[in-house]
């Protein structure tokens, strides 16, 4: 008989929230301990996953983040399998793809292969109200994008191309992770949209339906159970001096938009 503390254990890395390079989000500088740690209890059982949550946010921390996991996972043989819960859009599906594996919900939000920004034109308004702005630059192209200033043709155009190649670099890692599973059809799986699990399993985004439960106890067995590892959240005083009310309230919301709510 196999005692408590015999019962093999499963790594898993819980990634939930926006991608950012802001306290309290997902970033490299918050992750690479728990990263480290995963891959370190990973080499007994040989596995290790990753938990996602995430609509996605910045393109260069999911990139820096996936880079890391892929170095580890080359250096030690451990097998990485992404499991997507509510979300794993845009950034977290980034994320999804540094594993081998990638399973999901039927009802999950997966996808969303593309890239924005945006801002706001306020040149009009500051003229109505009679607001004189002065600002001094050394570089012709130092105001690019001025949301102060009238959109020029030029700046436009400089936008689309720094989209359509950073959009570009994520359909290569997309191909690279994903290889022969995808299908033949590009305008489905890269034209920025987001879709239910059970559709990006037929499009080859995932590999299957699974929660974390079932996977660590498919790796490890009946009596297998899950080691969670999660950034070190800040205490007391200084999580409200790092994060303001203001700023949990907008990164909920941006978080709500890209789920699928049922009421």
């Amino acid at each position: 008989m196999k005692l408590p503390f015999m019962r093999p254990k499963i790594p898993v890395i819980a990634f939930r929230g926006m991608i950012a390079a802001r306290p309290g989000m997902i970033s490299l500088d918050a992750y690479t301990d728990a990263i480290e740690r995963g891959f370190d209890l990973a080499k007994k059982s040989g596995n290790l996953v990753l938990a996602i949550e995430s609509p996605g946010g910045s393109a260069a921390q999911s990139d820096l983040i996936g880079q890391l996991i892929r170095r580890r996972a080359e250096e030690t043989g451990v097998a990485v399998t992404a499991v997507i819960g509510d979300v794993g859009a845009s950034g977290g599906y980034w994320l999804a793809c540094a594993a081998d594996r990638i399973l999901a919900n039927r009802l999950s939000i997966v996808g969303s292969i593309g890239v924005v920004t945006g801002g706001f034109g306020l040149d009009k308004f500051i003229a109505r109200h009679g607001i004189e702005r002065r600002v001094f630059t050394a570089g012709e192209n130092k105001r690019r994008n001025d949301m102060f200033a009238p959109l020029k043709p030029e700046d436009e155009t400089f936008t689309r191309e720094l989209l359509d190649e950073a959009h570009g670099m994520f359909k290569d890692w997309v191909r690279e992770r994903r290889g022969e599973r995808l299908t033949d059809d590009d305008s489905k799986v890269f034209d920025g949209g987001y879709m239910l699990g059970s559709q990006a399993l037929g499009l080859g985004l995932v590999d299957g339906f699974a929660d974390v439960d079932q996977v660590v106890k498919e790796l490890g067995g009946e009596t297998a159970k899950p080691v969670w590892l999660r950034p070190r959240a800040p205490r007391g005083i200084l999580r409200f001096i790092m994060r303001g009310t203001a700023e949990a309230v907008l990164d909920a919301a941006e978080e709500r938009a890209a789920m699928v709510a049922l009421r």
